[in-house]
C-alpha cells in the first residue's frame, strides 16, 4: 500500500492491486477495478516514484 492525500487533505492508503489506471485530467483519478475513483493531490510522477520506492523495498527483503 501507498500513502496518498485526498484533495481534502485526508491521508488514504492505497491498495495497488485494486487500481485500474491513474490519470492527470488536470487532477490526478485513481480509477479501481471495482469503478471507483478518488482525486488526490500527488502527481502521477510522485505516484510513480512511490510505487517504485514500495517495490524496491519488497524485492530488497526477499
Amino acid at each position: 500500500m501507498i500513502k496518498l492525500t485526498k484533495i481534502d487533505n485526508s491521508p488514504i492508503l492505497i491498495n495497488l492491486e485494486t487500481v485500474k489506471y491513474a490519470e492527470s485530467v488536470p487532477d490526478t483519478v485513481l480509477r479501481f477495478l471495482n469503478g471507483d475513483s478518488v482525486i488526490v493531490l500527488e502527481s502521477l510522477e510522485q505516484i510513480a516514484s512511490s510505487v517504485l520506492e514500495l517495490k524496491r523495498k519488497v524485492l530488497i527483503n526477499l
